[in-house]
């Protein structure tokens, strides 16, 4: 199970690498590139989420807005794993504030 959420993992980071070394120089409109800008910062967090290799943690939602503001939901088990997502979010590049909307039974 592990082997197989980190090849996701580094799948995602693969076919996301483009989208971080991409030019902002050029034609491109804002709405574009606040886009590219949003889908790298949510796929930082969720990697680093992955990373942790809690299960709990991977089952999370990230929603990343034009502004570096992230979205945390789902569930997870414990306010520690909660916090955790929160403190891991709000430590990724690029971040601007985090909203951690994570619920816990």
């Amino acid at each position: 199970m592990k082997h197989l959420m980190l090849a996701g993992v580094l799948s995602a980071s693969v076919l996301c690498a483009p989208l971080a070394l991409a030019d902002d120089s050029g034609t491109m409109s804002d709405s574009n590139h606040h886009y590219v800008k949003d889908s790298v910062i949510t796929t930082k967090v969720k990697s680093k989420l992955a990373s942790k290799h809690l299960s709990t943690l991977t089952n999370i939602k990230v929603d990343t807005d034009a502004n570096g503001v992230v979205y945390l939901s789902g569930r997870a088990p414990t306010q520690d794993a909660a916090d955790m997502a929160g403190l891991l979010a709000k430590d990724t590049d690029g971040v601007t504030a985090v909203h951690n909307e994570i619920a816990v039974p």
